[in-house]
């Protein structure tokens, strides 16, 4: 009896955490939806692992399917430890500053899925439970997200604020869910044995899924949904031709082979929305308001940005969850001509080549692997339903699984498809291993007490690790909630107290360049106030923000020192005792800013923060040279016009002066400011020294 409790517990907290998943999130907590999520997985899956594990303690016997897929996992999640293990800031690899997708504790959580899912849900009738769950998870999300677009603000429950704010995450996630949505209500109706109105219902749902994939108009969504409903409906045809063969000719007048007209209509669809784009996708998108404006490094900048770390680093890679710092590091210079060049891009053209980029040559390696094995195996069991008439569960799992690991490669739809992708591939494990008479490894321990003992002590460990995780996590989940506090506070007092209590749960990098902004902040309003009608008390908060500005932010550089961010705002934090006359602040700010323009070294932002506390400490020689730098890394940039015209200015050069205005007034004829500042030129004969405050910067996303 207990027996049966455990597994059942076991079950119903894995098919909660994949049914739950699309829509799960917490709302008025100030906690974004990709961290929500993560709970749900952590806590979810440490129920189950717990309920898996006292089931086997009481039993005495371990099963598991006999998989190389499973092994292909295995294989995976070592090349992220490895690579994690020898990264030069292996916190950032490992947990990252909330559970982040690309971190080795998100992969060994998401394989962990995958292996339960193949371990527990390697049964048919569980494998449907689970698969019209999912179905059923889908119509809420597409309904909400409907409805949402309607009344955004009373639907935004705290988290959602725009029209395109959704659960999935990005718009265009929503869109490869909504196509997975469809395709999985295809497969239903047209290999499953469902009644008329179950039929017409899942066909209504379809059509649901094809309206909101309109609402998205992502292309590349078209494109999958249209080979994926024509490789269903050649599969179908297929089927249809080998039963007419094989019926003998009594039963070949009783069989009734269905053409798959539905299959064939999805096709028009997509081929009717695929070849006129805009003409016919953008009337929806159009008539509703909707504007998408995702953006993201091409599929050849990231293989570019790879190549340059597969030579720095060609075994391990940099270290997952780095691909920041290797964008930082290795991007094209011709972001610079965009308005994206100073875009601290977190991921690649797809989550795939994300997580392989920066694990070197054994991630890439591993992930090929288990690629191919999963695809064989795949093949191998749609194969063998078209010989053996095996159960359609299985093909399903591995078609939906397969759609999801696709749209994963070329885009990064975030964590929700990364964890049905193989949620949905455990299943499919574990009933092809299933429908093989020696698909399972079985293992029975309570006759031998030696092996006993060591099992039973494993799962001991493994129970009280899962519980000792899901707390941790659950400790750095309230940080995340007194962070979002700090940074949203209406004042400074209230922004003070949260970044402390978030510190006091987790002290990562993000935190710390907060800690140090909020009192940076603090010291500027003490600052900007007369010095001689400071008190002592005044002065002793001015010097005790000062120090508190400077620690936050060289702890930041500890924790890790090649992520650039942290050495800029060390830099602007010494920059700014700069202008207070503090000794020694210069060679400190410049060294700060080399440093981060060091790990960052097309980004002229960088150079002209050199410039600016050049000026500050009057030395304008080198902030002359380090304004052209800037200027030669992106010849259309604004703010290094105006510092360069304000150096000759200072230098009494007015018509080298006006040149740069001028230039400057070229790239944004439509700026008031630079429009007045060029006219002041032709108005006075001493031309004001005019400081980029008062100008409005070029446009930065």
């Amino acid at each position: 009896m207990r027996l049966n409790i455990f597994d059942t517990i076991s079950f119903v907290s894995l098919f909660l955490v994949i049914v739950l998943l699309p829509f799960f999130f917490l709302p008025f907590t100030n906690i974004p939806i990709e961290t929500s999520k993560g709970s749900l997985l952590v806590v979810g899956l440490a129920v189950c692992i717990i309920g898996w594990g006292l089931a086997r303690f009481l039993d005495g016997k371990i099963s598991f399917p006999r998989s190389f897929s499973l092994l292909g996992g295995g294989g995976v999640v070592l090349a992220f430890f490895l690579s994690a293990f020898f990264s030069e800031a292996s916190q950032v690899s490992f947990f990252g500053t909330m559970f982040d997708i690309s971190t080795f504790s998100f992969i060994l959580g998401g394989f962990l899925l995958m292996l339960m899912s193949s371990i527990i849900l390697g049964d048919p009738k569980k494998a449907k439970i689970v698969l019209f769950g999912s179905i059923l998870s889908s119509v809420i999300v597409l309904i909400f997200q409907i409805v949402h677009l309607f009344i955004p603000e009373i639907l935004s429950l705290g988290v959602l604020a725009g029209k395109t704010d959704n659960v999935l995450g990005s718009w265009n996630a929503l869109g490869i869910f909504a196509g997975f949505s469809g395709l999985m209500s295809l497969l239903v109706v047209e290999f499953f044995s469902t009644t008329r109105l179950e039929k017409f219902i899942l066909q209504a749902l379809t059509m649901l899924s094809i309206i909101v994939v309109a609402m998205v108009n992502f292309q590349f969504v078209w494109e999958l949904l249209g080979v994926f409903a024509l490789i269903i409906f050649v599969y179908k045809v297929s089927l249809s031709s080998k039963e007419k063969e094989t019926a003998d000719g009594a039963s070949a007048s009783l069989r009734k082979t269905h053409f798959p007209v539905f299959s064939f209509i999805i096709i028009m669809i997509t081929l009717l929305f695929f070849i006129s784009g805009d003409f016919i996708g953008g009337i929806l998108p159009n008539r509703l308001g909707i504007q998408n404006n995702e953006i993201g490094p091409s599929f050849s900048a990231t293989v570019e940005v790879t190549k340059s770390v597969l030579k720095e680093n060609p075994v391990l890679g940099i270290g997952s969850n780095k691909f920041e710092q290797a964008w930082a590091m290795y991007k094209p210079m011709s972001f610079n001509i965009t308005n994206f060049w100073d875009v601290y891009f977190s991921f690649g053209s797809g989550l795939l080549p994300t997580l392989a980029s920066t694990t070197g040559g054994l991630g890439i390696l591993t992930f090929l692997i288990f690629s191919i094995l999963f695809i064989i195996s795949g093949i191998k069991s749609i194969f063998s339903s078209v010989k053996n008439g095996a159960n359609w569960e299985t093909m399903a799992f591995f078609v939906l699984s397969f759609y999801l690991f696709v749209s994963s490669f070329f885009y990064s739809g975030g964590a929700v498809i990364f964890l049905l992708a193989l949620a949905f591939a455990g299943v499919f494990i574990g009933l092809s291993s299933a429908s093989h008479p020696k698909g399972k490894i079985f293992i029975s321990y309570l006759n031998d007490h030696r092996k006993s003992f060591l099992l039973m002590l494993f799962i001991i460990l493994i129970i009280l690790t899962s519980a000792a995780v899901s707390f941790k996590y659950i400790e750095r989940l309230v940080s995340v909630s007194y962070f979002n506090r700090a940074i949203t506070a209406s004042t400074l007092e209230v922004a003070e107290a949260s970044i402390g209590k978030a510190l006091k749960l987790f002290e990562n990098d993000l935190y710390l360049r907060t800690y140090a902004q909020i009192y940076l902040i603090k010291l500027n309003s003490l600052a900007a106030k007369d010095v001689a009608t400071l008190s002592d008390a005044d002065k002793a908060l001015l010097q005790s923000s000062l120090d508190q500005a400077v620690n936050g932010a060289q702890l930041a550089t500890a924790y890790n020192k090649a992520n650039y961010l942290n050495f800029q705002m060390l830099g602007s934090v010494y920059q700014k005792l700069v202008l207070l006359g503090v000794k020694d602040a210069y060679g400190k700010a410049i060294e700060a800013y080399t440093t981060a323009s060091n790990l960052n070294p097309n980004n002229p932002g960088l150079k002209l923060d050199l410039a600016n506390v050049s000026i500050a400490s009057q030395k304008i020689k080198e902030a002359k040279d380090y304004a052209k730098t800037a200027l030669l890394l992106k010849p259309d940039y604004i703010d290094a016009l105006i510092v360069l015209s304000q150096i000759a200015t200072s230098e009494s050069d007015n018509a080298l002066a006006l040149t740069y205005a001028q230039k400057a007034l070229s790239i944004s004829p439509a700026n008031t400011n630079l429009i007045k500042y060029v006219d002041s030129f032709k108005n006075v004969n001493v031309i004001p020294a005019p400081t980029t405050k008062n100008l409005t910067p070029t446009k930065k996303p």
